[in-house]
C-alpha cells in the first residue's frame, strides 16, 4: 500500500496566505486584500445554486462571533444579484470609508437545506499617502461619514505608529495531519483558520482514512462505534460497542448532553455488549453521538435521511379563456413538502411572480392560480419535488362577442325621445356611444345606461342638431354597431276634416312576413304608432280571442297616438298569429304580425363512447329532441376523469356533427363526456354524463402457439398470453381456422375464451388446416398469432401405458373405515379401454367403484373394510397393445386381546408375567405389547412395560404385602387393542424382615466473609428531585453496614434514610441540592472480615429561564 505523505504548511504572515481552488457550492471566494483608510473596498463571492433545492442563505462574520449582519448601515452595506440563466448567486460586501479598525479576519458562510460551505479571508488597512496627523485631536473622531453622531469612536489613530520592519520570516514546515491527529474536533476549524487550510472538509476525510489505516488500541473497549451511521426518517438504529469489563458502567452523549433513557432512547446491556437503540428517528436525532467508559471515549455522527417527496395526484391539463382564473392543483406524498413551480424552464416565486401568480398550500395540496390568463401564460407547467415531477399545459383563446340584437335607425320628430338599443352577449362588456366619430357626453337630456347586457343611448327633446351617425364600440373588440337618427320636420296645418285610422309599423326587429322573434323569458313590447282623427279606437286579437288591456301576463297599454302590445316572460304557448284592427268614423284599418317563440334547445341525447384508442376515445350522440325554435349550429363537448370534479372544455368553436374524437387522453384513465347544443339563442344544459370509457390500445399477439393434440375430428391448440398487454387486459380469446391454400377465416368459439388453450371441433378428417388466435379487449382485437405449417387432421396411434404414481409402487395401508381413492395416469390413443381386477379376477365389488378418462383411471372405496385387501390390476388396451400395473391394498385395524395372561411366578418384589398372542392381529403384524398392575386395594392401573416384543416380561419393585393384578394390551401400527387381556390370578408380594440405617445428620457451616453481589452505579440527577442509590450484600454473621460521603460516615442525618431489606441496601436522598453531589460509599463489616463498595453522584442545578435571561 502507497504511504499516506503528511499535508505540509508553510507558516507565513497572513497577509501572505493565499487561499485554495474553488471548491463546494463557491464559484468565487473572496480574496484577501489591502484597502486604503478613507477609500471604498468591495469583497464579491459567487454561489451556483443549481443543484440546491432551496435559496442559499449567505452569511458575513468578522472575527470569529460578530455577525456583519446586524452592522448593516452606511458603513457596511451588503448586495445580493440572481442569475437566471446560470442560477448563480452573486454576494457583495461593501465596506464604505475604511477605518483601522476594519482589519482584520473576515469569514462568509453559505447555508441551503441540504449542502453548507464556508472560506476566511483577510483585511489589512494602511494609511493613505501623504497624511499627516498634526492635531492629535483628529485621530479621536468616529467612523462614518454622517457627522458628529455617526459611527464608533475610533481610537486606533491614537496609537503609536511604528515603521514596519522587514522580517525575515523562516519557512518551517509544519504536519498538519499530526497536529489535528492529537486535537479534539471542537479545535479543528481554529487549527485550519491558523495554519491557512480552506478546504478543511477534505482534510478531514483524509485524516478519516489515516485513523483507519493505524487505529489507536482502547483498553476499555474492545470494538467502538463506526465513523458514522446512516438512518430512514421514522426507522429506528443500534448503536452498539464491546467493552472489556462486562460489569463496567457506560455512559451515553449526544452532542455532549448525556442522554436518559426513555420509550426513546432505549439502553441495552448483554454481557460486554452495550447497545443504545433510537426509536422514529427524525431531523433532531441527526446528530453526535458518544460513548463514555471511564476516561475513554468512541464517537461516531448519525445522518437521518429523509424519503422522497412524491407526487400522488399529478397536474391536469387547462383551456381556458383570456381574463378567467385558472388554477394548477398537485398532491405530494408529504405535509409540509417543498414543491417548485416553473413555467416552461423558468422558476415561478413570490418574488418573481408579483400580482400574476399566486401560491396557496393546504395540507398535502399545492396549487398555482394564475390571475387573469392571457396569451403570455399559455406554455408548459412543472410541479417538481425531490422525489418526482408533473407537468401541464395551459391554452388560452380570445374571448369573442356576439351581437344578439344591434341598433336600429330611427325618424323621430321635434320634441320627441329618441332610443337607440343593442345587446351583447357579455354581461360585463363596458362601450362608448359615438355621434357622427364623436364621443356622445350624457348630460340632461342625453342619457347613458347599460343594464346586463343591454345598451342604451336615449335622446329627450330631439332637435334637428341631434340627426346623424350614432355607432356604439365595445371597450377591448373589434366590432362597432351603427344607426342613423333622422329627424322629420312636420308643419301643421289645421284642415278641418277627418283622417282615417292608420297602422304604422315599425319594420325593426321583423322579418319579411311581419314575423316577431321573441326569446322565451324575455320582454316583448311592440310600440305600433295609431294615427287618425278623431282618436281611433284599438283592438289586438290572437286568433279570435282578444287582448285585455291594462292588466294581465299578455295585456296591450294605450294611449292617444301609441298602443303597445306586452308580453311578460314570453312562453312557447305565447307563439301564434296576432292582429291589430283601428277604427274611426273615417274608416278602420288592420295589421296581422305573427310572434314566434325561440329558446335555448334541450341538451343531446344518447352520449355514448363508440371507440377508444391508445389516447383517444370516439364519442358519438342523438341530436336533441327540441332544437328551441331555431337551427342547431353545433356541439361543445367537456371531458373529465372519473372521480373529479373538474371538468375540462374540448373546443371553443361549435362542433357540426354528432361524432367527435377527444384526443390527448392518458392510457388506463377513466373518463366521462358530456356535450351541450348551441343555437342562435343560446347553450343548452349539458347532456347526460356518458358511461365511463377508458382510452385504451388493443393488446399484443398472442405468444407460443403450439399444437396440444390432434385426433380424427379435433385439434387442441394451446397459447401464452401477449408480451404487451397494457391498461384494458384481455378480455379473451378468439380462435379462427382454415383450410390450407385458402383465406376464408371462420371462427371457432362464438364468445372469447378466457383460458390459454382450446379444442376445435367438426374438423374434416385428413385434410391439412391452419389456425390463428387473436386476443379481444374492449380497445378490439390484436394481431393474430398464426401457426407456421398446417396441421393434417388425423390422429395418431400412440401405445397404452401406464404411469404408477410413486407413492402407489409399494403396499398401500389404509386403516378399516377410512376412504380410499386412487388415480393412476396413462396414456395412449386412440382413447385406451380401462379394466380392474382383483387378486386375477374381474372386479365386480359394488363397494368398489371404478372411473376412467381418457387420460387416468380412479378406483375409490368410500369406507375400507379388511376384504378388499388384496392386489389390484388396471389393463389398458388400445388396439392389440396391453399394458397393466398392480397395486397392492392391506386394510388393517386394531388387535384384539391377548389370551392366557397369567402370573408364573413370584420372588422378593418381582413377578413374572407370561400371554399368548392375540387371535385376531388387525390384519397386520404385533409390534408390541403394554402390560399395566393395579394394587387390589385401590383398583388403580398403572402402565409399567411398554412395546414389549416378547410374550412375557418380569414385573419388578413391587410393594411387600400387596397384592396385584395385572392387565395386558397387544399393539400394531394402529395402536393399542381396545380390550385388554387380564391375568387369570394375582401376585401376592410377602413381608420379609428387613432393617435401614439411617447416616448420621452433618450441619452445613454458612459462615462467610460480607461480599457485595451488586455495585453502587453512577448516578446523575436534578436538583430538588429525591434519588436514592442501592446494592446488595451477603454474609454471615449479619454485617453491619456503614454508609459514608466522601470518606465521612453519615450519621442521623434527617435528609438522609437508610434501609436494609433482605440484604438489598439502600440511601434515599430527600430532594437533593448541588452540595449533595459527591463519592458516596458502603461498608459491609462482620467478625469474618470487610468489603464496601462506592459511587459517584452528579446534581444538575436547572437554572429559571428569568435567570437565564438576566445573565
Amino acid at each position: 500500500m502507497r504511504r499516506q505523505q503528511p499535508l505540509l504548511v508553510k507558516r507565513v504572515p497572513a497577509e501572505d496566505q493565499q487561499l485554495s481552488q474553488p471548491s463546494g457550492v463557491f464559484v468565487e471566494r473572496p480574496q484577501s486584500a489591502t484597502a486604503t483608510k478613507g477609500k471604498d473596498i468591495t469583497f464579491v463571492a459567487k454561489v451556483d445554486s443549481s443543484n440546491m433545492a432551496k435559496k442559499p442563505t449567505m452569511k458575513w462574520v468578522k472575527g470569529k462571533w460578530l455577525d456583519l449582519g446586524s452592522k448593516a448601515g452606511k458603513h457596511v452595506q451588503f448586495k445580493e444579484v440572481y442569475d437566471r440563466n446560470t442560477k448563480i448567486y452573486t454576494y457583495e460586501m461593501s465596506i464604505i470609508k475604511v477605518v483601522d479598525g476594519d482589519a482584520g479576519g473576515y469569514r462568509c458562510e453559505v447555508t441551503a437545506k441540504d449542502k453548507s460551505d464556508s472560506c476566511t479571508f483577510e483585511v489589512s488597512v494602511e494609511a493613505a499617502a501623504g497624511e499627516q496627523q498634526d492635531n492629535i485631536l483628529e485621530a479621536f473622531k468616529r467612523s462614518g461619514d454622517a457627522g458628529e453622531d455617526a459611527g464608533e469612536l475610533d481610537f486606533s489613530a491614537l496609537l503609536k505608529k511604528r515603521e514596519k520592519k522587514q522580517k525575515v520570516v523562516e519557512e518551517v514546515e509544519v504536519d498538519v495531519f499530526v497536529i489535528l491527529k492529537d486535537a479534539k474536533p471542537c479545535d479543528y476549524e481554529r487549527i485550519a483558520f491558523e495554519y491557512g487550510i480552506t478546504d478543511l472538509r477534505g482534510l478531514l476525510k483524509r485524516l478519516k482514512k489515516m485513523k483507519k489505516v493505524e487505529p489507536k488500541k482502547s483498553d476499555a473497549f474492545l470494538r467502538k462505534l463506526d465513523a458514522a451511521y446512516s438512518v430512514d426518517k421514522g426507522k429506528k438504529i443500534h448503536l452498539s460497542v464491546e467493552v472489556a469489563d462486562p460489569n463496567i458502567p457506560v455512559r451515553w452523549l449526544k452532542n455532549g448532553q448525556e442522554i436518559k433513557p426513555s420509550a426513546k432512547y432505549v439502553f441495552e446491556s448483554v454481557g460486554n455488549k452495550r447497545t443504545l437503540t433510537i426509536n422514529k428517528c427524525n431531523q433532531s436525532d441527526d446528530a453526535a453521538y458518544e460513548c463514555v467508559v471511564g476516561e475513554e471515549k468512541s464517537f461516531t455522527e448519525v445522518f437521518v435521511k429523509e424519503p422522497p417527496v412524491t407526487i400522488t395526484k399529478p397536474l391536469d391539463d387547462a383551456h381556458t379563456v383570456a381574463g378567467q382564473k385558472v388554477e394548477f392543483e398537485v398532491e405530494v406524498s408529504e405535509e409540509g413538502a417543498n414543491v417548485k413551480w416553473m413555467k416552461d424552464g423558468v422558476e415561478l416565486n413570490k418574488e418573481t411572480a408579483g400580482s400574476r401568480y399566486r401560491f396557496k398550500k393546504d395540507g398535502k395540496r399545492h396549487i398555482l392560480i394564475v390571475n387573469e390568463a392571457t396569451k403570455d401564460d399559455i406554455g408548459t407547467y412543472h410541479a417538481l419535488t425531490n422525489g418526482g415531477e408533473s407537468k401541464a399545459e395551459l391554452e388560452v383563446e380570445d374571448k369573442e362577442l356576439e351581437v344578439l340584437q344591434s341598433i336600429a335607425d330611427l325618424t323621430v320628430k321635434a320634441a320627441e325621445q329618441a332610443v337607440f338599443k343593442c345587446e351583447v352577449s357579455d354581461e360585463n362588456a363596458t362601450g362608448k356611444w359615438l355621434k357622427d366619430g364623436v364621443e356622445v357626453q350624457p348630460s340632461d337630456r342625453v342619457k347613458i345606461t347599460h343594464f346586463g347586457r343591454t345598451h342604451k343611448l336615449m335622446i329627450d327633446d330631439v332637435a334637428p342638431s341631434d340627426a346623424g351617425d350614432y355607432s356604439f364600440v365595445p371597450d377591448g373588440y373589434a366590432l362597432s354597431l351603427s344607426a342613423k337618427l333622422n329627424f322629420l320636420e312636420i308643419k301643421i296645418a289645421y284642415v278641418p276634416r277627418e283622417d282615417p285610422p292608420k297602422i304604422h309599423l315599425d319594420a325593426s326587429g321583423r322579418g319579411s312576413d311581419n314575423t316577431i322573434t321573441v326569446v322565451a323569458g324575455n320582454k316583448l313590447s311592440l310600440d305600433v304608432e295609431i294615427t287618425g282623427e278623431p282618436a281611433p279606437t284599438v283592438c289586438w286579437r290572437k286568433g279570435n280571442q282578444v287582448v285585455s288591456e291594462g292588466e294581465g301576463r299578455v295585456r296591450v297599454e294605450s294611449n292617444k297616438s301609441l298602443s303597445s302590445f306586452i308580453i311578460e316572460g314570453a312562453e312557447r304557448g305565447d307563439e301564434g298569429l296576432y292582429s291589430i284592427s283601428v277604427t274611426n268614423p273615417a274608416g278602420e284599418d288592420t295589421a296581422e304580425l305573427t310572434v314566434k317563440i325561440v329558446d335555448v334547445p334541450n341538451p343531446p341525447e344518447n352520449v355514448r363512447c363508440t371507440s377508444v384508442g391508445e389516447y383517444s376515445g370516439t364519442i358519438t350522440w342523438d341530436p336533441p329532441a327540441f332544437d328551441g325554435g331555431v337551427p342547431i349550429k353545433g356541439y361543445l363537448m367537456e371531458r373529465r376523469k372519473v372521480g373529479s370534479p373538474r371538468w375540462t372544455k374540448l373546443n371553443f368553436d361549435v362542433h357540426e356533427s354528432t361524432t367527435y374524437e377527444a384526443k390527448r387522453m392518458i392510457e388506463g384513465v377513466l373518463y366521462e363526456m358530456r356535450v351541450f347544443t348551441v343555437n342562435g339563442v343560446g347553450v343548452s344544459q349539458p347532456s347526460a354524463t356518458s358511461q365511463p370509457f377508458m382510452p385504451i390500445a388493443p393488446t399484443g399477439e398472442p405468444t407460443r402457439l403450439t399444437v396440444d393434440d390432434v385426433t380424427d375430428t379435433t385439434c387442441a391448440l394451446k397459447w401464452r398470453p401477449p408480451e404487451k398487454i397494457g391498461a384494458g387486459g384481455i378480455d379473451g380469446y378468439i380462435i379462427e381456422y382454415c383450410k390450407e391454400g385458402s383465406d376464408q377465416w371462420a371462427q371457432a368459439n362464438e364468445e372469447p375464451v378466457g383460458k390459454n388453450q382450446y379444442r376445435v371441433k367438426g374438423l374434416p378428417l385428413g385434410e391439412r388446416m391452419l389456425f390463428r388466435v387473436t386476443a379481444v379487449n374492449i380497445a378490439g382485437r390484436s394481431p393474430p398469432a398464426t401457426l407456421s405449417q398446417a396441421v393434417t387432421i388425423r390422429e395418431v396411434v400412440e401405445n397404452p401405458k401406464i404411469r404408477v404414481p410413486r407413492h402407489l409402487r409399494s403396499k398401500l395401508i389404509a386403516r378399516v373405515g377410512e376412504k380410499v381413492n386412487l388415480v393412476l395416469p396413462f396414456q395412449g390413443k386412440p382413447r385406451p379401454v380401462a379394466t380392474w381386477s382383483k387378486d386375477g379376477v374381474l372386479l365386480e365389488d359394488k363397494t368398489v367403484g371404478t372411473r376412467t378418462s381418457d387420460v387416468d383411471a380412479i378406483l375409490f372405496i368410500r369406507s375400507a373394510e379388511r376384504t378388499h385387501s388384496g392386489k389390484y390390476t388396471l389393463s389398458v388396451r388400445v388396439e392389440d397393445t396391453l399394458d397393466s400395473a398392480d397395486l397392492h391394498i392391506q386394510v388393517v385395524e386394531k388387535p384384539g386381546p391377548p389370551v392366557a395372561v397369567r402370573v408364573a411366578d413370584v420372588w422378593g418384589t418381582n413377578a413374572a408375567l407370561e400371554w399368548k398372542p392375540p387371535k385376531d392381529d388387525g390384519n397386520c403384524e404385533i409390534i408390541g405389547y403394554t402390560v399395566q398392575k393395579a394394587d387390589m386395594k385401590t383398583k388403580d392401573w398403572f402402565t409399567v412395560v411398554e412395546h414389549n416384543r416378547r410374550p412375557g416380561c418380569t414385573v419388578s419393585d413391587l410393594v411387600m404385602g400387596n397384592e396385584y393384578l395385572f392387565r395386558v394390551f397387544s399393539e400394531n401400527i394402529c395402536g393399542l387393542s381396545v380390550v385388554p387381556g387380564i391375568s387369570e390370578n394375582t401376585a401376592v408380594v410377602t413381608k420379609t424382615g428387613l432393617s435401614h440405617h439411617r447416616p448420621p445428620f452433618k450441619e452445613m457451616d454458612v459462615n462467610c466473609p460480607p461480599k457485595f453481589t451488586a455495585p453502587l452505579m453512577d448516578r446523575s440527577v436534578v436538583a430538588g428531585y429525591s434519588t436514592a442509590i442501592s446494592c446488595a450484600v451477603r454474609g454471615c454473621p449479619k454485617p453491619k453496614i456503614t454508609w459514608m460521603k466522601n470518606n465521612m460516615i453519615i450519621g442521623e442525618d434527617p435528609k438522609f434514610m437508610m434501609q436494609n431489606n433482605q440484604g438489598v441496601l439502600t440511601l434515599s436522598i430527600r430532594k437533593p441540592g448541588a452540595f449533595d453531589g459527591g463519592k458516596y460509599s458502603c461498608r459491609a463489616v462482620n467478625d469474618l472480615g470487610e468489603d464496601a463498595v462506592e459511587c459517584k453522584l452528579e446534581v444538575h442545578v436547572v437554572q429559571e429561564k428569568g435567570a437565564e435571561t438576566k445573565k
